[in-house]
């Protein structure tokens, strides 16, 4: 009888425990002047003090499902997350054609693209539990080309990932104001970004004197993280297991040099 109220009383401590280690989520309404912006912010809550932040950037369809995805599996690493919104509250193209549009407008306007960045960054920033520590930025996709030029604007942060982004930038000269390390993962036969771009970042990164890496995964188009995007690599963007997982695991080796303590 008394083994058995031990043991009943271990099972109701693991799910207290359990309940308590859940990850947290919330929607962050903010704004950019008159625009209207809604994020989605996740950590754990059974960590104590202040953490690492990481801000997330998403594809060219806005934020959704999968940048909330991934923002509570960085909450489980033990990072505050914050997936910005760049396009405005409620605006979620839901066509190709909607979303290149959108998309378009940032691509050709790279000042807009970094204030609105910027904004989402000062959220996270002024969040008490990122107080005093460090903050990297990630982006998928259209999201990787805002995390590169976030970067390149010369804010704080201590390193940016790009996930089979957009590469490119008009002002490869403000490459000299990059803060932090840079870390792009590509798909090594990716349409979007030929070889004449990713030799062009190559090169930016090394004339500004950059901390840079570049990980080219074979096998691998356009968007290889996000099962969303199919299984057809003819199409240009299709989804690999491998390459998800192991850009990933690159990812997290990067976080775990950029916010070990100096």
């Amino acid at each position: 009888m008394k083994q058995a109220l031990l043991i009943g009383l271990a099972a109701i401590a693991v799910i207290a425990s359990t309940s308590w280690a859940e990850i947290q989520t919330q929607i962050v309404n903010y704004q950019d002047g008159n625009v209207q912006l809604e994020g989605f912010l996740a950590w754990d809550n059974a960590m104590q003090g202040p953490r690492p932040g990481v801000l997330v950037v998403h594809q060219w369809k806005g934020l959704g499902d999968y940048e909330m995805r991934r923002a509570r599996e960085l909450a489980q690493l033990g990072y505050v997350a914050f997936a910005i919104d760049m396009y405005g509250k409620g605006v979620r193209p839901e066509t190709a054609e909607e979303a290149g549009k959108l998309a378009g407008i940032f691509k050709n306007d790279r000042a807009l693209t970094r204030t609105r960045a910027a904004v989402g960054l000062g959220v996270l920033e002024s969040n008490p539990l990122t107080a005093d520590q460090p903050i990297a930025v990630i982006g998928y996709c259209f999201g990787g080309m805002v995390a590169l030029e976030l970067a390149r604007s010369g804010a704080p942060i201590a390193g940016t990932v790009s996930f089979h982004g957009s590469l490119d930038t008009p002002h490869p000269e403000d490459a000299s104001h990059i803060q932090g390390k840079v870390l792009a993962l590509q798909g090594a036969d990716d349409p979007y970004a030929p070889p004449a771009q990713v030799e062009a970042f190559q090169k930016e990164m090394r004339d500004a004197h950059v901390d840079w890496q570049f990980i080219s995964y074979g096998g691998s188009v356009h968007a290889f993280t996000d099962p969303g995007a199919g299984n057809d690599p003819s199409k240009g963007a299709a989804y690999n297991a491998a390459a998800d997982r192991r850009s990933w695991q690159a990812m997290k080796d990067f976080f775990a040099e950029i916010f070990s303590p100096k």
